[in-house]
């Protein structure tokens, strides 16, 4: 099950920024473009973590923050483009979980709010995902490929479980680094390729007819759904 997050913002172009690229990431999120209407939506559904803008009109963010955590635990993590030492100060004694200046990078953004749910609902973040004889377990991050586990690295993992969750899908080489969420690996074509190699050989894949991960010259890669 995708993780649920409410945005609430008032900038138009961070939600689609954000709803675009935190779906790919598996993270479904519902946006609300002011403190009520936040409020409203925390009142009537269900998320496993908000984030919140501190500048917006009428209702500010810290005011907002102050209400949900007198009837809610859910994390949140405050948004502002303010570098007032102040109100992160605020924000934090108020009970905001963490606090990013804009501007910030989506993929900053998806590793500090994974952090946030590690540690306050582990079970939010737990994902098994099955790719023909592929079985990812994103909270163990062990795989198993036709039932025996198969060792792969940080970065290797990462890049899988990007081409898992858009399985049937071209992942560009350009976004495949970007997409898995690593931030200390200068991406380039080679680099990628590299990795992919790598994962091949784990996988059980035939270097010279790849099944499983599949090239698309030119563009990038992608993980078969149907892949024995």
């Amino acid at each position: 099950m995708a993780v649920r997050v409410l945005l609430i913002d008032d900038d138009v172009r961070l939600h689609e920024l954000l709803a675009t690229y935190l779906d790919q990431n598996g993270i479904h999120v519902t946006v609300a473009s002011d403190g009520a209407k936040g409020l409203a939506a925390l009142d009537g559904n269900v998320f496993d973590a908000v984030l919140l803008d501190v500048m917006m009109p009428g209702m500010d963010g810290l005011e907002v923050c102050k209400r949900i955590r007198q009837k809610s635990t859910i994390p949140v993590i405050m948004l502002t483009a303010k570098g007032d030492e102040t109100d992160r100060v605020v924000g934090l004694e108020l009970g905001a979980d963490d606090y990013i200046p804009k501007p910030f990078s989506p993929r900053e953004l998806l590793a500090r709010m994974r952090a946030v749910l590690r540690r306050a609902k582990p079970d939010a973040i737990a994902e098994r995902l099955v790719v023909g004889d592929v079985a990812i377990d994103t909270q163990t991050r062990e795989v198993l490929v036709g039932g025996k586990r198969a060792d792969l690295t940080g970065i290797e993992f990462d890049i899988l479980l990007a081409l898992a969750r858009r399985a049937g899908r071209v992942v560009p080489r350009e976004a495949l680094l970007s997409e898995a969420g690593r931030s200390d690996v200068t991406v380039a074509e080679r680099t990628v390729d590299v990795h992919i190699s790598h994962l091949r050989q784990k996988l059980g894949d035939d270097p010279k007819s790849p099944r499983t991960i599949k090239t698309v010259r030119g563009v990038g890669y992608v993980l078969t759904k149907d892949a024995p």
